[in-house]
């Protein structure tokens, strides 16, 4: 049956703010198609400038709804335009960019609505572990961490902290290396027994009941794998710069039990990009991107002084050329600070179990740009696998307009590679 004239102009509109809101005249990643009612437009093109992603961003919905493939589309976008990546891994399905794809039926359908081709095509990758997984071990030295961001990561009070900050003045002054926790367990030891009258004489009295607490708090650390990362040789962000590698994969997937340990080597990674990173401002397309996976495991475990210290790295770091991108399943899990930060929003389907459920649904319709198309709150429930509302920044900075939008398949492998395919 022949549309009417009024659906059909108001399809005509539709086409047109999509186009008009997602045109860019330099470089962009390709993500999907815009849809509206049952009907997909090949000719809406939903693309990112590459120049934005230093805005940050967010891919969030449910368990099963495709946020890890669109990790992976956006990840092989920045590849393809040389942005080296880092990725954080937590369940390993994100191995799977090493290898080219397989095609199906489904993936051959797909990409015949968004009029586009698709070839099979994995990525240069590197794999970084903290623990025993496969890969190249990362560790920094509590030096590297400096004595305010560690005493955040114990959670240690202001006078704690300042015991602590006497504690690397006296390494400084003495010439002693921190590398690891039992280098500052020693010196602390030391400075309440035989060394007590030197630091009493030099910096002021260092109470035995603070030292002890902050012994405490590092057993509690260790308890939690941190003697696995801190130490030499240090992990050197710039090294991620320069090679042919451009994907970097951090296999996390026995840290998920051990938040604590991930949250440090996140904030100290991110605090030593924003201090070694030269400011570049806005660029055709960004020096870095990290993707975070499972990132409620960070805001989960995080004290209020390392929410603010990781709120103010994320305002300041794009001008280093650098972009964060949550992968999570509610905005909710993102403190609102952070998440009115990320420039590119992605929000797959969530589902409606509980009356709790409910409630995160109606505001994570909040979090998008109000549209005359789309009823936000009921699509979010009702959207398939590979589906989801998108809204990002143009190349001027200004919010595109809220599209729902059918994302293309990956070209890497979509599952978990074992040890030995890793090796």
């Amino acid at each position: 049956m022949a549309r009417s004239k009024k659906t059909s102009k108001a399809n005509e509109a539709f086409v047109s703010e999509m186009q008009a809101g997602y045109a860019s005249k330099g470089p962009s990643l390709f993500l999907g198609c815009a849809r509206l009612d049952d009907r997909i437009y090949p000719e809406a093109r939903i693309s990112i400038p590459l120049k934005t992603m230093n805005r940050h961003g967010l891919i969030a919905g449910a368990t099963g709804t495709g946020k890890t493939k669109t990790l992976q589309c956006i990840v092989e976008g920045l590849v393809e335009a040389g942005v080296p990546v880092l990725c954080m891994d937590m369940k390993g399905d994100l191995s799977g960019l090493a290898m080219p794809g397989e095609s199906n039926s489904h993936i051959e359908e797909r990409h015949q609505k968004l009029g586009e081709s698709w070839k099979a095509a994995g990525v240069s990758a590197e794999f970084l572990t903290l623990s025993a997984e496969p890969g190249v071990r990362l560790r920094g030295t509590v030096l590297e961490f400096g004595p305010v961001l560690f005493s955040r990561i114990l959670g240690l009070n202001e006078t704690q902290g300042a015991t602590v900050a006497i504690v690397f003045k006296y390494c400084d002054d003495h010439g002693l290396p921190l590398l690891d926790l039992k280098d500052v367990r020693a010196v602390l030891g030391y400075l309440t027994g035989e060394g007590k009258g030197t630091i009493e004489k030099e910096y002021g009295a260092l109470h035995t009941a603070t030292a002890a607490l902050i012994l405490r708090k590092i057993v509690e650390l260790e308890s939690q794998g941190a003697n696995e990362f801190f130490g030499e040789i240090s992990f050197e962000p710039e090294d991620m710069l320069s090679g042919k590698t451009k994907v970097h994969i951090l296999r996390l997937i026995d840290i998920q039990d051990r938040p604590r340990l991930f949250s440090t080597f996140m904030l100290g990674l991110l605090a030593e990009i924003y201090e070694k990173f030269p400011e570049v401002g806005d660029q055709e397309k960004p020096r870095l991107v990290l993707f975070i996976d499972e990132a409620h495991l960070i805001f989960n475990e995080a004290t209020r002084e390392l929410l603010e210290r990781l709120e103010a790295i994320i305002k300041l770091i794009r001008s280093k050329g650098v972009g964060i991108f949550f992968c999570t399943q509610s905005p909710a899990d993102i403190p609102e600070a952070i998440l009115g930060q990320l420039g590119l929003k992605v929000q797959h389907a969530l589902r409606a179990f509980t009356a709790r459920d409910r409630k995160a649904i109606k505001l994570a319709a909040e979090n998008y740009p109000d549209s005359s198309y789309y009823d936000v709150s009921s699509l979010l429930t009702e959207m398939g696998i590979g589906e989801a509302f998108i809204t990002a920044l143009n190349e001027k900075g200004i919010p595109t307009p809220l599209a729902y939008t059918y994302l293309r398949a990956p070209r890497s492998r979509m599952d978990i590679l074992t040890p030995s395919e890793l090796s």
